[in-house]
């Protein structure tokens, strides 16, 4: 089996490669340009060449900077734009590492693709990785179901003290297994505004107001918050805490409320994407969902239906039988999440992400 390892110059997928190497399997390397960083961009290359010459194998640069660009980069500038909270891990992880880099893989003859993401496939479904704190199921939950089967994750059993020190036991990789880690958004250097700032005018004040609707103090540009943030704007007269509850966009305005005013027992989410038949997620008996990246997994039930522009019918066992609803994607689909606790910071524009008990990945849809 030929094996086609994206290698960022990182130790996690050097690791990958490696172990992948050692089991026997024919492997090569590509490394992926995504964005127009040419100083950070020559210095992993310079890794992964190292990588490939420890390894004896041939690596590839792919320049999907166009791609990148179009597919993930504009909506994330386009989704702080409209006041809402962009996810683009999850958007690059679907259309660029398994989607553009599989479509790569599979034209130099490759099987699969192989990622340094800690994560686990089981039964056809994604699942959390041994090490919880590293894991990173949430960020796949976005990807097309059918790439699975061409998906090998390597470290999904390992904790990432153990991947250091693999690496740092062989010399070649010694320095790697010592580099910091990389930052969470490949295209953000400093902060998330630092990028905007470059596109938009951040930097324009604006009302604050409560949630009664009475102007209640001043800020300094909408973009500069999201749902949550409690830092950054004034309220006249203010003795206690007072976190963004909203934004709108339109009016340049936040609406501000208490951390209680954050909570939510229920959400709407968009794009569905669902990795079982619809039939047997609407007749689990638990399901739990993640609505950041670090938040705690929630009880929760959920309701399906199609979007308006196809019909307006709620998707249940009781009126609609989905063992062959296999002619709808995501884009046909949303969803409606019923929480058996309440939920602080729901921010529409994130991803919420479905697990069963075992922990696999059942679907995924992002807050409306």
């Amino acid at each position: 089996m030929k094996i086609l390892v994206a290698l960022s110059g990182g130790v996690d997928s050097a690791v990958s490669a490696k172990i992948l190497k050692d089991a026997g399997y024919e492997i090569e390397g590509c490394y992926m340009k995504l964005h127009g960083r040419d100083d950070y961009h020559a210095k992993n290359i310079e890794k992964v060449q190292d990588v490939g010459n420890f390894l004896e194998i041939k690596t590839h640069i792919l320049d999907l900077c166009d791609d990148f660009k179009r597919e993930v980069f504009e909506p994330f500038l386009q989704t702080y734009k409209v006041g809402k909270t962009p996810n683009p891990c999850a958007l690059c992880n679907r259309t660029i590492k398994f989607g553009k880099f599989l479509d790569f893989a599979r034209s130099k003859g490759c099987d699969k693709i192989a990622t340094g993401h800690y994560a686990k496939i089981e039964n056809n479904l994604i699942k959390s990785a041994v090490d919880l704190s590293k894991d990173q199921s949430y960020f796949l939950a976005n990807i097309e179901p059918r790439v699975i089967p061409n998906i090998v994750f390597p470290l999904g059993n390992m904790l990432k003290k153990d991947v250091k020190k693999f690496a740092a036991s062989f010399p070649e990789l010694e320095k790697i297994s010592k580099s910091s880690e990389s930052n969470e958004i490949c295209f953000v250097e400093n902060t998330y505004i630092d990028v905007l700032r470059e596109f938009y005018k951040t930097e324009t004040p604006g009302i604050v107001r409560n949630l009664q609707g009475e102007i209640v103090g001043k800020h300094n540009g909408y973009m500069n918050f999201t749902v949550g943030k409690r830092r950054g704007f004034d309220v006249f007269g203010a003795h206690e805490p007072h976190y963004v509850v909203k934004i709108d966009a339109k009016k340049n305005e936040i609406v501000v409320g208490s951390k209680a005013d954050l909570d939510k027992n229920e959400f709407e989410t968009q794009n569905f994407n669902t990795f079982l038949n619809i039939d047997e997620i609407l007749k689990m008996d638990e399901i739990y969902v993640k609505i950041r990246y670090r938040s705690v997994k929630i009880a929760c039930k959920i309701e399906i239906s199609l979007n308006d522009n196809l019909n307006n019918e709620s998707l249940t066992d009781k009126n609609l039988n989905f063992e062959n609803s296999d002619f709808l994607n995501n884009q046909d689909l949303k969803a409606k999440i019923i929480l058996k606790t309440p939920a602080n910071g729901v921010a529409s524009g994130q991803l919420a992400v479905f697990y069963d008990k075992s922990d696999h990945v059942i679907a995924s849809g992002f807050i409306a």
